[in-house]
């Protein structure tokens, strides 16, 4: 199966390229948070440059791809922005390029509605339905009055507003970029009809964020689909692309770095869920909550700016015996739901 290699030892600077293979450019940019990077992929298809994600919004990252505008890509036209999947992180900038270079808004459907949605809906308290799912997941005390009085996170403070108008890519579609036909590959779990690249011409993938190296993506379940199972999306995703992937591939993905051995990496990320899944079965023997289960999923306690996400993953496992009915789930006195080997 290989090894999993790194061509590239350091990513370039905040808002400077790195190039990639020909005519295809890896742009670095920085995030507010723990993860504190996203990756963006310039094209140059000749007559103009083909951009994959943008970065989330702000004047920071405005001011670099400014620069970049005036400087790097100076002489031809942006003519098309490309979307991975809605996530804030990817989209963020989608809408800024649309409405001052006139670009083409390429995504698959579901990722391009559910962002717009997103961007409509704003919040300014959270909904008592949306309390209520926290405190049946098991969200630690103290966190859960903290919500009841903190504003909820919008999409709109840091995705512009997306446009009126994409043009809809789909599994099995091809698309040609950078002098390369691309195969179109549409799978879920981490967010649904997540699109990925893979080019006819040699051996680059833009993986997004279906295969990163070194960290695990975000599988969760949120109040607006409780019930979900996502893990078993991701999962299903995984093996699938097993069946395209090679070891020659070089995956440029939307976090982390560059790197070849897609088929181990593929791997990898099955039997992290399928260990963490293993001693989830051992640990409910007795009745939890998603909770209460973190550290034995995360093998580590998490810390408060981890939390939240680590609750939605935490749920996205109990979710996923519960629909293969190896788990009950009951609603106890305390409004929580706990969850056991039936």
């Amino acid at each position: 199966m290989g090894t999993i290699r790194y061509p590239w030892e350091h990513p370039p600077a905040n808002g400077d390229v790195t190039k990639i293979a020909e005519d295809v450019m890896w742009l670095r940019l920085p995030l507010p948070m723990a993860l504190d990077h996203v990756n963006i992929y310039i094209l140059d298809d000749g007559d103009g440059w083909t951009i994959v994600d943008t970065g989330m919004k702000s004047r920071k990252v405005i001011e670099m791809w400014q620069y970049l505008i005036d400087n790097t890509l100076a002489g031809k036209p942006i003519k098309r922005v490309i979307a991975t999947h809605h996530h804030p992180d990817h989209i963020g900038l989608h809408g800024w390029f649309v409405e001052n270079h006139g670009c083409e808004y390429i995504s698959t459907q579901v990722a391009y509605l559910t962002a717009r949605m997103l961007t409509l809906d704003k919040q300014e308290i959270y909904l008592q339905s949306q309390i209520d799912f926290y405190r049946r997941a098991g969200m630690r005390a103290d966190l859960l009055e903290n919500r009841k009085a903190e504003r909820p996170f919008n999409f709109s403070d840091i995705v512009y507003p997306i446009p009126i108008g994409f043009k809809k890519i789909s599994e099995g579609d091809t698309i040609e970029m950078a002098g390369r036909t691309w195969d179109v590959r549409v799978d879920h779990g981490h967010a649904p009809y997540h699109a990925t690249f893979w080019s006819c011409d040699d051996s680059l993938v833009l993986s997004g964020d279906q295969v990163i190296p070194s960290i695990s993506s975000n599988i969760g379940v949120y109040p607006t689909e409780p019930d979900a199972n996502p893990l078993a999306e991701w999962m299903s995703s995984c093996k699938r692309l097993q069946e395209f992937s090679r070891d020659d591939h070089l995956a440029l993905p939307g976090h982390k770095l560059p790197f070849i051995g897609m088929p181990l990496r593929l791997t990898q990320l099955l039997e992290n869920h399928h260990g963490a899944l293993d001693r989830l079965r051992i640990d409910l023997k007795t009745p939890k909550s998603a909770g209460e289960v973190m550290p034995t999923i995360f093998k580590r306690s998490l810390g408060d700016s981890e939390y939240s996400l680590g609750l939605v993953e935490a749920l996205a496992h109990c979710n996923y015996l519960w629909h293969a009915g190896e788990v009950d789930r009951i609603l106890s006195e305390d409004g929580t739901y706990k969850w056991q080997i039936n």
